[in-house]
């Protein structure tokens, strides 16, 4: 009796990609969770809240907690706020993707309804995101109502357009538009291979 060889499955077909998005607060996870349930991408996405606690060692350690195979390709983001300065320091020194918001997440949300060019301020902005459009009159972080859910999936492409006019790190940007192209780009990857 002949056994048939079992050959190992080849290194492209066993290799599970993650993000591992590490952030300061509630708003931020809660839109991880959107784009899990949005994008139907096979990259695994995990969310850590790690708030002022961060540091390189720290990043490295949350890193290797994923990696549980050879074959795991981990692609680490930090996505923070810019205003406030000692973090700053901290996020320098740490080797990520840098998904940081300046001065604040809002500023994702805000160019969602609207373009800002012109440096703000927190305080302002949250203002200036609730008189944006109807959506976010009540905004409130670390929720999403059902409407500025769909609000923020319609108008994600003209946000990321937005993003990207913007000069990264200076008042105002936001790279939170890189994980969403990653996203993009992986999905697209996946439809072809099934072609």
């Amino acid at each position: 009796m002949i056994m048939a060889s079992k050959r190992e499955p080849s290194p492209s077909l066993r290799m599970r990609k993650i993000a591992l998005v590490i952030c300061e607060g509630e708003t931020e996870v809660c839109y991880i969770n959107l784009l899990k349930s949005w994008y139907k991408s096979p990259i695994r996405i995990v969310s850590h809240i790690e708030g002022t606690k961060i540091t390189p060692s720290l990043v490295e350690k949350r890193t290797k907690e994923l990696k549980i195979s050879q074959w795991d390709k981990v692609h680490t983001f930090l996505m923070y706020d810019m205003d406030v300065q000692a973090i700053n320091e901290k996020l320098r020194k740490c080797k990520a993707e840098m998904l940081l918001s300046n001065p604040c997440f809002e500023i994702w949300l805000l160019l969602h309804a609207k373009d800002q060019k012109a440096a703000i301020e927190t305080d302002a902005l949250i203002k200036e995101l609730k008189k944006s459009a109807p959506v976010w009159k009540n905004y409130s972080k670390s929720a999403f109502t059902d409407t500025q859910k769909s609000f923020l999936n319609n108008n994600t492409d003209v946000a990321v357009t937005r993003a990207k006019e913007l000069r990264e790190f200076h008042n105002p940007s936001t790279g939170i538009y890189k994980l969403i192209e990653m996203l993009k780009e992986d999905a697209r990857q996946l439809a072809e291979s099934k072609e």
